[in-house]
């Protein structure tokens, strides 16, 4: 599962000087017009837009009563290990240079949408071959949180045990991480966590979720995503990842506050396919280890004119599709 936290805005917080670059855009469906804001320059712009994103590993630590045990989980300790075994080179998926292609066009550019060609696959891209979004990553270093047992303990799901942390704890600690690092609202962070699911209330588990908060006429846009080393769990390797990134992407919760409206509800165009197999993820090999990356839907499938997709299609994977048929 994954979801949208509500923004955490306020107005008697002094906006800072830098937004996030974002275009509008709208559609017409069954009579209703639907306006949207997303991340980049408008394709009609036929430009390329770089946003300089923040990528910080967080070690969680759970300490359970019974037995009395600590548990860390850490992306450090985890690469130095698999790293002697010669093992998960490209463990975060960050340097990783490969194209993504649905039938003859492309459709993206390596596991965590670094590179995201004309917008969600527009078909704007037939004549504005540079209007693309980058994402220029930075790995910081990685902060460490210990939620008490009220808020943080173990459990065994998809047949392995994984932290499993509640995310209202989690986020209320985001707005002070984000302030300690100096990320500004021009800028993206993710919050990365390792075999760590968020709960809510009491229910898991969430692979991931993005918000914004700060000030309300300059919010700050985030995302949190897991890394699940497991082959074939939820949330496995980026495919958590991929699925934020390109959610955030398309409705970073900074121009409409709650979300950009559609025909199905919200424009999340990922979670219209976590039922799929493998969670709608696919698979893309590179250097000999396997990444899933989440398909995504389009604009036709919230109710856009199928001329805005290549293709016509309604996902990256031309997924079985009509307008809104698995809801939002």
């Amino acid at each position: 599962m994954y979801v949208v936290m509500p923004p955490h805005l306020r107005n008697d917080v002094a906006p800072p000087a830098a937004s996030l670059q974002s275009w509008n855009g709208s559609f017409t469906f069954s009579g209703t017009t639907y306006t949207y804001n997303m991340v980049g320059a408008a394709p009609s712009t036929n430009s390329t837009a770089t946003i300089t994103t923040y990528v910080i590993p967080v070690k969680i630590v759970i300490t359970n009563r019974n037995p009395h045990q600590t548990y860390l989980r850490s992306f450090a300790r985890t690469v130095e290990r698999k790293h002697r075994h010669n093992q998960h080179r490209d463990f975060s998926g960050l340097r990783l240079n490969h194209d993504l292609r649905s039938g003859r066009s492309e459709c993206g550019h390596n596991p965590v949408h670094r590179r995201l060609p004309a917008r969600e696959l527009l078909g704007h891209g037939a004549t504005n071959p540079n209007s693309h979004l980058l994402l220029n990553p930075t790995v910081l270093a990685e902060q460490t949180l210990s939620p008490r047992r009220t808020n943080g303990k173990t459990g065994s799901v998809f047949g392995f045990t994984a932290a499993l942390v509640n995310i209202n704890w989690f986020d209320a600690q985001v707005p002070n991480l984000i302030n300690q690092l100096g990320i500004q609202p021009n800028q993206f962070p993710i919050f990365l966590l390792y075999d760590t699911y968020l709960t809510q209330g009491g229910q898991c588990c969430i692979g991931g979720y993005h918000s914004s908060e700060g000030s309300t006429s300059n919010p700050q846009s985030y995302a949190e995503a897991t890394y699940v080393d497991h082959v074939g769990a939820f949330s496995q390797d980026v495919s958590a990842l991929s699925h934020e990134i390109g959610e955030w992407a398309d409705d970073p919760l900074t121009v409409n506050f709650n979300g950009n409206n559609t025909p199905c509800g919200i424009l999340e165009n990922g979670d219209t396919l976590e039922g799929n197999a493998n969670f709608g993820g696919f698979p893309y090999t590179l250097h000999g280890f396997t990444y899933n990356l989440q398909d995504l839907v389009t604009l036709p499938y919230f109710g856009a004119p199928t001329s805005t997709s290549v293709n016509g299609w309604l996902s990256f994977q031309n997924a079985s599709l009509g307008v809104c048929s698995n809801g939002s």
